[in-house]
């Protein structure tokens, strides 16, 4: 036997450090040519590293939230035959890894180490009680799967790292956990005293970073405009209805997309990056959308680019690649670098107002809020149309109100007639 040692690798860009985020195995475990064992963080994506062996894992180099430069000791595999830790210069370091991002803290009561948590017996219930809000963490694949067996994923008990619920645990919910469906219910009255302590590390400490940076450099200021969209609204279920099974089905945002690009001909220094360092503002002829899309390890922003020569069926279907590739954790850094302007939505979530933040070196970020039917008088006449508000902020060290005020007039008025969307 012997020792296959893996390096931190160079994952280009000059990058000569990089975050942990989490681990996949443990020490002792058996693993396989090609499967995943951890995730790192760079300045711009989640970069998962696999094992190039089969074997045993002997130890590890690092704990989450540890930045680990290029070239040191990730992890050790035992092998069959030599291995290659004679060709290392690194030693061997076994670190026993932190439980990713919780540490848990009864009574708030101080401790001077979080003990590492003692495997769960066989015979542990499969429900647990959450909080109606509280969100288990879970893969997308796990939750559908979930939601097509109609399980709460709050009362599943979760045997994956830091209680990641999987796909196995859902079965032993199915299997053993629904004779004790009274629990839960009385569960939720009694007091409860524990805290937790969460880690801000990987992709959370970045956007963190990546907010508090922008709120403190630029010059924020929000401007809201409502809209009536009935009538895009209408185009979009009519071109849904004749061409939606050949095409794809179409959401509004490859039509606010296509709004931005039209809009963004008037006002050209929206569509811009501006170096606050060398007081250097660069305006693009290039329209790089970036859209805000939410993921289980947080916010990421996926770009599609060359916007300005994309049809909507060509961005919706490009919207949609990198939304599933951002929220599957497959997103490349090309894919998440290098947007000119930005279009963020929750969704029905959407609120009536929002202060979308900056993606810096922006200086534009259009928000959209969700669509309400309301009365409104038209023409005299008072009547049901479809509204939304769009909720964007701008960087007023670049852009001056006035402006800001025009390009989101002009998206209105595009949207209000969405034949002008086409018309060159």
């Amino acid at each position: 036997m012997g020792t296959h040692v893996i390096k931190m690798p160079d994952i280009g860009e000059g990058i000569a450090e990089v975050e942990l985020s989490q681990w996949h195995v443990k020490v002792g475990d058996l693993v396989v040519e090609d499967q995943v064992l951890a995730d790192v963080m760079t300045d711009k994506a989640m970069v998962d590293i696999p094992s190039p062996v089969h074997g045993k894992v002997i130890a590890l180099g690092g704990q989450p939230g540890e930045v680990m430069a290029v070239g040191s000791v990730l992890i050790s595999i035992e092998v069959e035959g030599a291995g290659n830790l004679k060709e290392s210069a690194a030693p061997v370091v076994t670190k026993e890894p932190v439980t990713p991002a919780v540490e848990a803290v009864v009574e708030s009561k101080p401790v001077a180490a979080a003990p590492r948590p003692a495997p769960a017996p066989a015979c542990q219930s499969p429900m647990v009680a959450r909080e109606a809000d509280e969100r288990p963490l879970a893969s997308p694949a796990v939750r559908k799967h979930a939601l097509d067996l109609g399980i709460q994923l709050r009362l599943v008990r979760g045997s994956g790292p830091a209680g990641r619920v999987l796909h196995e645990d859902l079965e032993t919910y199915l299997a053993q956990g629904q004779s004790n469906a009274s629990a839960p219910a009385a569960a939720a009255y009694a007091q409860r005293h524990d805290e937790e302590q969460i880690q801000v590390i990987g992709m959370r400490r970045k956007i963190a970073q990546r907010m508090q940076d922008a709120t403190q450099r630029a010059a924020h200021f929000s401007y809201v405009e409502e809209i009536d969209v009935t009538a895009i609204e209408e185009l979009r279920a009519h071109l849904n209805e004749k061409h939606g099974a050949s095409r794809g089905k179409l959401t509004l945002l490859p039509f606010l997309v296509r709004a931005l690009v039209v809009a963004l001909r008037d006002f050209p220094q929206m569509n811009a990056r501006y170096d606050d360092e060398a007081q250097v503002i660069t305006r693009l002829g290039a329209v790089h959308v970036g859209v805000a899309t939410q993921s289980d390890v947080g916010l990421m922003v996926p770009v599609v680019r060359h916007a300005e020569a994309r049809s909507l069926w060509d961005s919706a279907a490009e919207i949609s690649r990198l939304a599933n590739a951002a929220r599957n954790g497959k997103a490349s850094r090309d894919e998440l670098s290098g947007s000119t302007i930005t279009l963020t939505s929750l969704g029905a979530l959407g609120g009536i107002v929002s202060t979308p933040v900056l993606n810096l070196p922006e200086v534009a970020i259009v928000g959209v809020n969700k669509i309400v039917e309301r009365p409104m008088v038209v023409k005299g006449q008072v009547v049901i149309r479809k509204m939304m508000n769009l909720s964007s902020s701008f960087d007023h060290r670049v852009v001056d109100g006035m402006d800001a005020a025009l390009f989101i007039q002009a998206i209105r008025g595009l949207l209000e007639q969405p034949a002008t969307l086409f018309v060159e």
